[in-house]
C-alpha cells in the first residue's frame, strides 16, 4: 500500500466531503495559489486513500493547480456497502467519478493511481466530454502481474473468513520487518496506526470486488487510444505490479506522453512527490494549451475569446510546469 509522509491535510488543503448525485465523497480539496490553469480530479488505488496525494497538493497549486483527491465508494471515509459487492461494480466506480467531476466542475484533469487509473479509464470511455487529459500513474493495460494476483488472492481468501482488523494483524505478522518499519516518514506521526484506521474504514466488499477486477481486467487500450484524449503514462523506475516494458508498449500504443520517475517505484506520488509533480504540471499545461487552441479553432470568426480563457493584461505566465525546489 502507498505511505503518505502524514495524514494531516496541509495548511490550505480542505477536507470534507463532496456532495455529488451519486451519494457523499470524502476529499481533500487544495485550491490554486494565483490564476487557475485547471482542476484536477485524483483517484487512488487498491487499498489507498485521498491521502496518497498529500505531497502533491502543495507543488500542484504553486504551479496553478486545483487538486481534488478523493477516496471512492467505500474506500476510507467514503461511505459504501459492507457486504455488497454490486455498487463496486468497475462501471458503478466510472459512474461514481463522472458524478464527482460534475460535482467539482468540469472539465477536469483526471488522474489514476493503480487501480485507479483503470476506474479512470472506463469512466472517460462512458463519457470523455468533462476531461481536459488522463494520467494513468503506475496504472497498466490489463490484468496486474501474476505474482500480485496470488498476494490478491490470498487477500481475498482471507477476507472470506475474517473481519478487517484480523486482516490487518494476520499482515503485519507476515510483514518482513523493513516492510513495516515506519522509518523516518514523519517523527510527529504514528505511521503504522494511521495505516491501520485507514484500513479498517475500507469496505470489504468493496476490497474484494476490486481486487477480482484487477485480476482480470481485459485490455481496452484500443478503445482508450480511439477517444483521442491527451493521455499521459507515468510511472517509477521500477514497478511489480505491472512491468515497466508493459507501460512503455502501452504509451506507445496510446500516442501517449511518457515519464519515467527516477528513484521510484509503484507510489511516485510518495517516493519522489515533487518530480512527479513537476510532471504532472507540465503535461497538463501541455493539455491546457491544446484546448485552448482547439477552442480558437472552433469560434466561428469575430467572436471573442471567453473571459476564462484570458490571462489579466500585464500577468505573466510562469513557466510551464513551474514549481518551486522541484528535483527529479
Amino acid at each position: 500500500m502507498s505511505r503518505p509522509p502524514t495524514f494531516a491535510p496541509p495548511p490550505g488543503v480542505r477536507a470534507y466531503h463532496l456532495a455529488t448525485a451519486r451519494g457523499d465523497f470524502a476529499v481533500l480539496d487544495a485550491p490554486a495559489v494565483g490564476p487557475l490553469r485547471g482542476t484536477a480530479l485524483l483517484l487512488p488505488g487498491f487499498t489507498g486513500s485521498k491521502e496518497d496525494f498529500i505531497a502533491l497538493h502543495g507543488p500542484l497549486a504553486d504551479a496553478g493547480y486545483r487538486t481534488v483527491a478523493v477516496d471512492g465508494r467505500g474506500q476510507f471515509e467514503s461511505p459504501g456497502s459492507r457486504d455488497d459487492e454490486a455498487p463496486y461494480a468497475q462501471v458503478e466506480l466510472a459512474q461514481d467519478v463522472l458524478a464527482q467531476t460534475h460535482a467539482i466542475g468540469a472539465p477536469v484533469h483526471l488522474l489514476g493511481h493503480s487501480l485507479g487509473g483503470q476506474i479512470s479509464r472506463a469512466a472517460v470511455l462512458l463519457d470523455p466530454a468533462p476531461f481536459v487529459s488522463l494520467t494513468l500513474m503506475a496504472s497498466g493495460p490489463a490484468q496486474i502481474s501474476s505474482s500480485q494476483q496470488q498476494r490478491v488472492k490470498l487477500l481475498r481468501d482471507a477476507l472470506a473468513v475474517m473481519d478487517l482488523a484480523q486482516v490487518w494483524d494476520a499482515m503485519q505478522a507476515m510483514d518482513a520487518p523493513e516492510e513495516t518499519d515506519t522509518g523516518e516518514l514523519d517523527e510527529g506521526l504514528d505511521d503504522r496506526e494511521d495505516l491501520r484506521r485507514r484500513w479498517l474504514g475500507n469496505s470489504p466488499a468493496q476490497l474484494i470486488a476490486t481486487g477480482r477486477q484487477l485480476c482480470v481486467e481485459p485490455d481496452r487500450v484500443a478503445e482508450l487510444a480511439a477517444v483521442g484524449l491527451p493521455v499521459h503514462v507515468l510511472s517509477g523506475e521500477l514497478d511489480d505490479t505491472w512491468p515497466i516494458t508493459l507501460l512503455d508498449d502501452m504509451a506507445t500504443r496510446l500516442g501517449a506522453h511518457r515519464t519515467v520517475v527516477r528513484d521510484a517505484e509503484h507510489s511516485p506520488n510518495t517516493d519522489q512527490p515533487l518530480a512527479t509533480a513537476r510532471a504532472l504540471a507540465a503535461f497538463w499545461d501541455r493539455a491546457e494549451r491544446r484546448r485552448s487552441d482547439k477552442g480558437a479553432e472552433e469560434r466561428p470568426a469575430g467572436e471573442k475569446r471567453p473571459e476564462s480563457e484570458k490571462r489579466p493584461e500585464g500577468e505573466e505566465r510562469p513557466e510551464e510546469g513551474a514549481i518551486s525546489g522541484a528535483e527529479e
